[in-house]
This record gives C-alpha cells, structure tokens and sequence, in this order.
C-alpha cells in the first residue's frame, strides 16, 4: 500500500512489545523517526531493549498519548474494541497493520522473506547470522531474539534483508521476494484459514509470487509441501530434505557434543558434491533442515563453503528455542517455545536421540484453548518421547473455555502417549516437585507459548 510518511510524524504502536511489533518499532527508530507506544506487559526482555533505543513506553491500552500520534501501528491481536484503537479511529488518525508497515520498509531492498508452520524463527536467525558474519550488513526482522545481535531486529546498510513473515493472518503474501523459504505447512491457524485448504492456497501464491530471477527455497520432505511443488516453475525451485530427490540431501547424521553432524549433497544444474561433517550447536533433526535451508541460501549467494560451515557452528542459536538454563551434575534444563504437537515431537525427538541415557522429563504448558481443542488428539499423542509430563493449566491469551476439561486432557496423554502425568497448577508447585524429584541424569524440558519461561527461569534460580 501506499504511505506517505516523513521524519517528523509521530509512529505509535499499540502492543508495542510484542516480538514482531517491537522489530519495526525498533528499525523505524533507527531510521530517525519519533517512536513511542504502548503495552499491557510491565517487564520483559523486548521492553528493556526498547527502552535502551529511548522509545518511549505507556503501559496499559487506556493512554490519550495517542492524541499525539501521526500514525498509528496496530497487530492482529489488538481487538476492534481496544481503548486506544477506538480513540485513534474516533479522531481520525491513520491507522496501519503491523504486515503493512513492515511491507513498507523492506520492500525496497532485495528480501530473503522466510515462512512455514514451524522453523521460521529458526531459519531466520541462521541466514541473518549468515549474512552478519559475511559482511553483507543485512537487515534483519524475525521473531525471536537472536542470541549472537541480543535483539529481533537491525537496520543494515547493506542490499539484502532477512524476514520472518507471519502466515497466521495472511500478510506474508505483502513481501517482495528474492529468495522465499517455506520450511513446513501444519494445520494450524484455522481461526483466519477456515480450513487447511485455504491455508495450501495461500502458500502457493506465496510461491508463486517469487520472480523467476529469483528463487523458491523448499523442504521436500514436507507431504503437504511436496503436492505445492508441482504447480510451481520448476525452474526457480531448489528442494532440500533428507529425500534423495532433493537437491540439497541431508545424509548421516550422528548426535555429538550436546549437538550434531551430518554432509550434504549437493545436487544442482552446476555444482554437484558431497560437503561432509557440518556441525551444529543444536539438537534435533529439525534443526539440520533449518540448517540446509540457511546452505543454500548461502550457495546462492556464492559465499564460500567453509565460510557457511563457520557460521553454522558459531551460530549461538535463538532464545526460547531449546534455550540451555541449566547444566550441572548431570541435571540439564531447557526451555522451548514448542505450543504445537509438531515442535513438541521434535524437541522431545532431539533431547532422546542426545542423551539416550537420561530420563527426559517434559513440562508442558498448553496455549490457547482453541488451539489444543483444533488439535486434541495430536496433543495427547505427542509426547511418546518423554518419561514423564508436567502438565500445567492452559494459558488462555484472553480465550475463554468452552469444552476443555484438564484432568480427561492429562488422562489421554497418558492413555496415548504411553507416558506418566503429573498435574501441575502453579509455578510453585513444579519448583517443589522439581526439588523433590530431580536426580542425575535427568533432562528437563519446559514448553509452551505462554508464561512458562518466565517461570522455569525463576525457578532455574533456585536449583
């Protein structure tokens, strides 16, 4: 869309710390402009940052601040019924969707935009560190803060920037492309989709929208990827996977040193060879495809192969993404943003195939009732992989229950999942049962999407 804006407009965003908000807060900063906003959350690590950059910050959606705004910045969690929206909309001020105003800062520049159900975040970290280390200076927007930049989001100098774009509302079909990666198409998101046939569609245009100068990056691997690929050009496609039809195939993985190791062949119009022992400093054979991904993306560029295999072990990984709390007399602690039956099978795959002789204990937090309702059975058959389960009552993100009920939940994972279940109703209770219980050779994992963290943060503290 067309915007006109220039240095001297006020640009306030109402939810300012939330992780794709708070990146082109950030960025717009950077680029000079009068940023402030505000947010329900008193502390966290994205505010902080802010707060650093000199952004101003209104706690709670109730401030006449807005009055003052130019523009206003707006996500899809803010309601039509938000104080603050209402007032913006009542007073005439232009109101832009987070997507849009995102579309409108890189769109000049030559984009790697990088999407899927699951590994997205991921992904985009590893290319921007990639080009970070490479010296191409590049812009980046993602959805979690990367460890080795300590931040979301960097306004580069350089020509290329890397983004996360978000497909749970559709607005990742408003990016330009060069290179567009899709990891994975999972059912999720069905509030927007309707159905997962609308949700195919959408990453077809996605794909379908990359120039044929350009390049489409796909794991082949993916069954509901893999019917897309057909009815796109060919041409401008280049597959990885461990299918032996990719053209970048991921082959003898071994687990090693809290990490792992595989070669890739390469299997392209020009290049065809074996690069052998690349290592990783995470687990998990998801892992290793977000890795190839970030391979080619670093062949297409033509930046040397040792120079990829560099970035890749020096990668220091994202945090909340099987982020290491806790290391010590053989008791390891780690806390992940799995909220989906998918990631919650890889972690858990991860974590038993690296350490084949501990007991692996998960604590899982659902997020959002309709969420685990669209995908009940999947959730209870979900943690074949783990000795024991925590689980937590549903963090509802403001959704009000309907038809779950938590104990027959506990009781089908049980039943399905073939593991034990502990029922668990607060912070304080998991730190007693943790203090009671852990022994060596123990992993333990925490899970989900809601506040989860912060709670195995704290109680990492005490161990």
């Amino acid at each position: 869309m067309e915007l006109q804006i220039n240095k001297k407009n006020i640009i306030y965003f109402i939810g300012i710390g939330g992780i794709g908000m708070s990146g082109i807060a950030l960025i717009m900063k950077n680029l000079g402009y009068s940023i402030s906003g505000s947010d329900l959350s008193k502390n966290s690590k994205v505010l902080d940052q802010l707060k650093k950059n000199k952004i101003k910050i209104i706690i709670g959606h109730n401030s006449k601040a807005i009055l003052k705004a130019d523009i206003v910045v707006v996500s899809t969690a803010i309601k039509s019924n938000n104080k603050e929206y209402v007032l913006a909309k009542k007073n005439k001020i232009i109101i832009i969707k987070r997507a849009d105003m995102l579309a409108h800062l890189i769109n000049l520049k030559k984009n790697i935009i990088v999407s899927g159900s699951h590994g997205k975040t991921t992904i985009t970290s590893l290319i921007s560190h990639l080009l970070k280390e490479n010296k191409f200076y590049p812009t980046i927007v993602n959805g979690g803060i990367i460890n080795s930049i300590k931040s979301n989001a960097i306004l580069g100098k350089g020509e290329w920037a890397v983004v996360e774009a978000d497909e749970s509302d559709g607005s990742f079909l408003k990016f330009k492309s060069i290179f567009s990666i899709v990891s994975n198409i999972d059912f999720e998101h069905m509030d927007y989709y309707k159905n997962f046939k609308n949700l195919k569609n959408n990453f077809e245009i996605f794909l379908k929208k990359t120039p044929l100068l350009g390049k489409n990056i796909v794991c082949i691997d993916d069954k509901n990827l893999k019917s897309i690929l057909n009815k796109i050009n060919k041409k401008n496609s280049l597959t990885y996977g461990f299918s032996e039809k990719a053209n970048l195939q991921c082959k003898n993985v071994k687990y090693i040193d809290m990490g792992t190791q595989f070669d890739l062949s390469v299997n392209l119009p020009k290049k065809q060879l074996l690069i052998r022992k690349i290592k990783l400093r995470l687990l998990g054979v998801h892992n290793i495809l977000n890795a190839t991904a970030t391979f080619a993306v670093g062949l297409l560029l033509n930046i040397n192969i040792t120079k990829i295999k560099k970035s890749l072990l020096n990668f220091s990984g994202v945090q909340r993404r099987l982020t290491l709390l806790y290391n010590s007399k053989s008791i390891i602690v780690y806390d992940d943003y799995a909220h989906h039956p998918t990631e919650i099978k890889a972690v858990l795959n991860a974590c038993k195939n690296n350490f084949k002789n501990k007991k692996i204990i998960a604590i899982f937090q659902p997020h959002r009732y309709s969420r685990v309702m669209n995908l009940y059975k999947e959730f209870t058959k979900s943690f074949v992989k783990a000795d024991q389960v925590l689980i937590c009552p549903v963090y509802s993100a403001g959704e009000k229950n309907k038809h779950f009920n938590y104990d027959k939940f506990c009781r089908n994972v049980v039943t399905n999942s073939k593991t034990k279940v502990i029922q668990t109703f607060s912070k304080e209770q998991i730190n007693l049962f943790l203090k009671k219980n852990l022994t060596n050779n123990q992993v333990v994992i925490a899970m989900g999407a809601g506040n989860i963290s912060v709670w195995i943060r704290d109680i990492v503290k005490s161990l």
